[in-house]
Parts: structure tokens; C-alpha cells; sequence
């Protein structure tokens, strides 16, 4: 029988820390998610045996996290061939309703407390989020989080699957549980709906990254680190109104032919000042990190790492051995640099997003 776990806001955790504090113990959902990850992996239901992975800061400001995992780049399913950000579902290729369903965790639903009232002609929208491992993965943890996937969806974001991605995080008492989405054209593999759940113990720099406020009022801004994206802020209780916002955006981007990686973590309160102690230990709310780059169609992949969600937030999966020792943040900028928008495109873009946010 499927496993469900249903949950409430009154599972959110809000008194998440900084690493190095005293951590509240494992919540419900990161116990679900510890124990049927170990179980799939003790079954050999993975590609590989993760192990322990070999990890270094690389030395800079930008605090890169670089990991050796040689397997996954070896035994990862090949990707799919993507033509366009817009691509159709198709049934014929790989999709989620053709997995082991010994590879599915459990089956996530929201309770609602009773039903909704919703404006007159709008449906409901799906609540059912199916969880599977990864079975190639990236690290302790890594899973996917799935949208029905009877409604056979394109990787084109939903307000719910942002709804659910949001909610993920705050479910977990681990500030170290990420959850990212990859578009087609941004290293998306299979093209039907899905985002990437994993726990990673490090601090990235995209959790504390001071920001510049485009549209304060939806919590809209610009990052100002590299890689500069746009930035959302969503404490427990803007779930819904961070959800729809940034919908707002990724429509957007998908309708204009833009690929987007999408990163969300625990993180302080936005600001354009460098934060006190104090502020830079504030895990209460997600933020959500919106990077719009080039779009890559084909099989053109680095040979150190790819550049998709985890690594523009500054998580280095590498391939190979020799990289992973001697590759430089220097070189990791020259990297990413490569797939992000020329400068004067992205702020042509980030002028168009704040004209169609502030007309909603």
C-alpha cells in the first residue's frame, strides 16, 4: 500500500538555525524521507551506492561546495531529446508512470481543513505530490517531487508544484533540505513535471546573498552576487500569494522562450545591507532563487560539471577526479558565465518582468 503523508501548516518548522546552532530534532517529514531513501538504497533500487561523498569548499567569497560523485555522471539516464522550453508531454517517452513503484517514497497531500471556496469557473488544483527516489543521485536524501503524475504535465512549473516545492522546505527541520527545478533547456532530462528534493550540509552563499528590491511589496528582487537572478521571500504564512508570484514570473519566462533554473532553501530575510549575526541566523522563511539563462537543446554537456539548479546555487557535483581537485572559483565563474544572459539582456528582461508583475 502507498504510503501518504498528509500534512498541515501547523507541520511547518519555524525555528530552523544556522548550522553550527542546536538543531530541533528530525521532523515528520524529513523522518519519512531519511527512512524510505535508506530502505530504496539498502534494496539496491539506485544506480549506485552513494557512499560518502568527497567534499571541499573551494577556497573564495563565493564558498562553492564542491562534490566528487563520478557516478552519477556515468550511470544517469540519458537525457531526452528537447527541441524547445515548450516542449509537449510525451506519452511514448520515459515519464513517471513507467517507474518501479517500489522506487515511490510516499504520496504527499495537503490538508485543507475542510475544503476551499474557490471563484466562480476555477477548478480546484491538484493536491497529490508523489515522491520517488532518484535513482541516480546527487546526494544523501535526493528524491523527486511529482505533480499527479496521471495529468501527464511538461516540465513547465505550476503554482502548485511551487506551492508544494515551498511547503517541502518548510516541512523539514534541516536547513540543509533544498528543493530545484530545472526548465527544458536548462539541463531538464525528462519533460514531465518534476522538481529535486536533496539534503546538503553546507551553507551556500544564496541563503544570505544581499539583494536589490524590484517590486517590495510581492518580495521581488534582484540578487546581487553572481550569479545575479531574481529572488522571492516566502515565510510560512505567504505561501500561497510566493506561489503565485512566482508563477507569475516563470510564465513569463516560459512564454518569452527563456530557460530558468529554480532553487529554494532556508534562508535570512532579504536585504541590501550585509546582515547582523543575528539576521544571518534567521532560517524562518524560503527563499526562492529564479535564474534565467541561455537555453541548451542537444547533447553539449561541460566536462567538469553541467550548470543547472544546483550549481548556480553554488553546489559543484564534478564528474571527474582531476576536476574536482584543481578546478578554481575563477574557473567555476568562467563556467557559469557561459549559460547566463548577456547583461544588457537580463536587464531588458528584468525591466519587461517588473512592467508585467506590477500591471497583475
Amino acid at each position: 500500500m502507498l504510503l501518504q503523508f498528509v500534512y498541515s501548516p501547523q507541520d511547518f518548522v519555524t525555528d530552523v538555525l544556522q548550522r553550527g546552532d542546536v538543531r530541533p530534532p528530525p521532523s515528520k517529514f524529513d523522518t519519512l524521507i531519511r527512512a524510505g531513501w535508506t530502505d530504496r538504497m539498502d534494496r539496491g533500487l539506485f544506480r549506485y551506492r552513494l557512499g560518502d561523498l568527497q567534499t571541499r569548499v573551494l577556497p573564495g567569497p563565493s564558498g562553492y561546495v564542491a562534490q566528487l560523485n563520478i557516478q552519477r555522471g556515468i550511470e544517469r539516464r540519458k537525457p531526452q531529446e528537447i527541441l524547445s522550453i515548450q516542449q509537449e508531454f510525451n506519452p511514448s517517452q520515459f515519464n513517471f508512470n513507467k517507474i518501479n513503484a517500489d522506487e515511490i517514497i510516499c504520496e504527499m497531500t495537503k490538508d485543507t481543513g475542510g475544503g476551499v471556496d474557490l471563484p466562480a469557473g476555477q477548478l480546484p488544483r491538484p493536491s497529490r505530490i508523489v515522491v520517488l527516489i532518484n535513482v541516480s543521485p546527487l546526494e544523501f536524501g535526493h528524491c523527486l517531487l511529482v505533480p499527479d503524475p496521471s495529468l501527464c504535465l511538461p516540465q513547465i512549473l505550476t503554482r502548485t508544484a511551487v506551492q508544494a516545492a515551498i511547503e517541502s522546505v518548510l516541512l523539514s527541520a534541516d536547513p540543509g533540505f533544498r528543493v530545484g527545478f530545472n526548465s527544458l533547456g536548462a539541463f531538464a532530462s525528462v519533460n514531465h513535471l518534476h522538481l529535486h528534493g536533496y539534503y546538503l550540509d553546507h551553507e551556500l552563499r544564496i541563503e544570505t546573498d544581499l539583494v536589490k528590491p524590484l517590486i517590495a511589496e510581492k518580495r521581488f528582487y534582484r540578487t546581487l552576487g553572481f550569479p545575479v537572478g531574481f529572488l522571492f521571500f516566502a515565510e510560512p504564512d505567504e505561501v500561497d500569494t510566493a506561489a503565485r508570484t512566482v508563477c507569475e514570473v516563470t510564465d513569463f519566462l516560459v512564454g518569452e522562450n527563456v530557460a530558468h533554473n529554480v532553487f529554494l532553501t532556508r534562508g535570512c530575510p532579504p536585504g541590501g545591507q550585509t546582515p547582523s549575526a543575528k539576521e544571518r541566523r534567521l532560517r524562518k522563511g524560503v527563499r526562492v532563487a529564479v535564474w534565467p539563462r541561455k537555453a541548451c537543446f542537444g547533447s553539449k554537456e561541460e566536462s567538469a560539471f553541467n550548470v543547472a539548479l544546483c550549481e548556480l546555487a553554488g553546489h559543484l557535483p564534478f564528474k571527474n577526479k582531476k576536476d574536482f581537485e584543481c578546478t578554481t572559483e575563477r574557473e567555476v565563474i568562467s563556467i557559469v558565465q557561459r549559460y547566463l544572459l548577456p547583461e544588457d539582456a537580463f536587464h531588458q528582461l528584468e525591466e519587461q518582468l517588473v512592467k508585467h508583475l506590477l500591471t497583475l
